[in-house]
């Protein structure tokens, strides 16, 4: 499934009926979460029957398009199928219990209620919201026009910060030919660097939110001494979501070029099954933990391999920066100690390339013995929140083992 997206450009009562049919998708979305609360046993067909009773009890709901109101009842739906599969599986912690959402930014039309022109550059929506015929901007290499309608099986609206943006979701095999260097790397992903491979080769941390705290810090100040409720009010808020949604780019930007860059010139790549979300607990390290955004930049990672065609195997990440990755010897070392001197065999190492060669090892040992754990190339390998599922040791959530 392939995602092209657009800029919008239209009227301000265009944008008024965008942000009206965004409203009805909310209203949709939380009226089946209650009929879910409110009656037992119900399933995901009468979540969907209730669309058209809403339909006809509320006229404002009417107007937007039937498939639009379904989409929109599939999102509650997709939220309490979420809380039973945590449940079932004796979650940890919270289950992620359904809410009811207050701040809803897109509304998603199926195969009907739009109509592309033949050139590629307006779309027009058809219900009765009353969005009419907007223009398309964006990048003209994509050309969504080449694809058959068939094959655009989801239109989405999204609202941003800057503007309103079209998502044209194409169903549509992607294959890249990858040209084989026989290169295999082991990656160890760190604050000091970005990350560290089993070549020694490192990749600068950019710290994109830290060069940009300066200015949002100015921006919340501003925000906070305007008056609740006033017009002043909402330009700041608008000004301090646009300086957040550009760190956003440049974070995701960034973890994109470093992983393409890294899929395309290796066969095979290992990296530390590490347990992000117990790791971001450490109050001190927490901040640059996000700027750094691991779990975005390894999403990718397998994304770009599942492309490729090479295995991206996850490594355990107990000892991966204590033991000698030449004799294996373990070599106790505080989270402030970045030189790897090892007591066994003398060997001398930055600690990050160290920890990289240990996670190479460890995979090309387990792919030897038949224990891979979860890889990039297999389907149930994908996470979509970027974080993993390995439970990590305690000492990697102190963070005094790993980094």
């Amino acid at each position: 499934m392939l995602v092209y997206e657009y800029k919008l450009s239209g009227s301000r009562q265009q944008y008024a009926a965008i942000d009206e049919a965004i409203r009805i998708v909310q209203f949709i979305r939380n009226k089946s979460l209650r009929l879910w609360m409110e009656q037992r046993g119900t399933s995901k067909n009468d979540v969907q029957t209730n669309c058209a009773v809403l339909a006809k009890a509320y006229p404002f709901a009417s107007r937007l398009n039937s498939q639009a109101r379904q989409a929109g009842a599939d999102r509650a739906w997709f939220a309490i199928s979420r809380f039973y599969e945590n449940c079932k599986n004796n979650k940890p912690g919270k289950k992620g219990y359904p809410k009811f959402q207050r701040n809803n930014r897109s509304v998603e039309y199926k195969g009907t209620g739009w109509k592309l022109d033949p050139d590629g550059r307006h779309i027009l929506f058809t219900d009765g919201c009353g969005i009419g015929r907007l223009k398309l901007i964006g990048n003209p290499n994509q050309r969504i026009q080449e694809f058959p309608i068939k094959q655009i099986k989801r239109v989405r609206i999204v609202k941003r910060a800057d503007g309103y943006y079209t998502q044209f979701c194409v169903q549509t095999e992607r294959k890249v030919e990858h040209v084989s260097s026989g290169k295999q790397l082991g990656i160890d992903v760190g604050l000091k660097a970005y990350l560290t491979d089993s070549e020694g080769n490192t990749v600068e941390n950019p710290r994109h939110s830290r060069k940009a705290e300066k200015k949002l810090k100015r921006l919340q100040r501003r925000l906070s001494r305007k008056q609740k409720q006033s017009a002043n009010r909402k330009k700041a808020r608008k000004a301090l979501a646009k300086q957040h949604l550009k760190v956003q780019r440049q974070r995701e930007d960034f973890a994109r070029k470093v992983a393409n860059t890294y899929v395309s010139s290796c066969d095979l790549i290992a990296y530390e099954d590490l347990q992000i979300r117990n790791m971001v607990k450490n109050r001190k390290l927490a901040k640059s933990i996000h700027d750094a955004g691991w779990g975005l930049f390894l999403q990718w990672v397998k994304r770009y391999a599942l492309l490729h065609g090479i295995p991206v195997i996850a490594v355990a990440p107990h000892f991966t920066s204590q033991k000698c990755s030449d004799c294996g010897t373990i070599v106790k070392k505080s989270l402030s100690v970045r030189t790897h001197v090892c007591t066994g065999c003398g060997i001398i190492l930055d600690r990050d390339h160290n920890a990289a060669l240990n996670i190479l090892h460890e995979a090309l040992q387990s792919v030897s013995n038949g224990t891979v754990g979860h890889t990039g190339t297999c389907p149930t390998g994908q996470n979509a929140s970027g974080d993993l599922a390995s439970p990590a040791s305690s000492k990697r959530r102190r963070g005094t083992s790993g980094r």
